[in-house]
């Protein structure tokens, strides 16, 4: 996170599946090397929605690690691609996320580590991949997504429910 920290990005956080893939792989007693996972870096900037800002931080991120993958987006233009309302900060660009246990950021305030999980810990730390929604275009999504990531082979404990 130091390095994220060092960018000053409004809301900067890590997240999403990185922080998911950490959690499970430790819930299934697995090391994985963190160079193997995308490194979801968030941030919400209103002004700065330009695509090729995400880029450039990204080039940033891989000239001080190079060894890692990093993904950045700024949630302050996301909505477009999600077909959804406008969003007023990443925890509630999160609240749209196809599944609820990937809704968790990390970022730091000072000394401490700030929990982003807008819909709580309990799906993450019970390994169950349930969707945010019960709209028809967000369950599509949601069962896309279980069946192109291939967590339950990766993760035999996790318990997809709510579809």
């Amino acid at each position: 996170m130091g390095l994220v920290e060092a960018l000053n990005l409004p809301q900067g956080c890590i997240g999403a599946g990185f922080v998911r893939n950490l959690l499970w792989d430790h819930f299934h007693r697995r090391v994985r090397d963190c160079r193997q996972e995308d490194i979801d870096v968030l941030f919400y900037d209103q002004s700065t929605t330009d695509p090729a800002y995400d880029a450039e931080i990204e080039v940033k991120l891989r000239a001080m690690a190079p060894d890692l993958n990093w993904s950045v987006k700024n949630q302050a233009r996301m909505h477009l691609r999600n077909h959804d309302a406008p969003y007023n900060s990443v925890e509630d660009a999160m609240r749209f996320w196809p599944e609820t246990a990937t809704a968790i950021a990390a970022m730091r305030s000072r000394s401490d580590v700030v929990i982003l999980a807008p819909y709580g810990l309990s799906d993450l730390e019970g390994l169950i991949l349930r969707p945010t929604s019960t709209l028809p275009h967000k369950i599509a999504a949601f069962r896309e997504r279980v069946q192109a990531k291939n967590w339950r082979t990766r993760w035999p404990k996790v318990q997809v429910v709510g579809v």
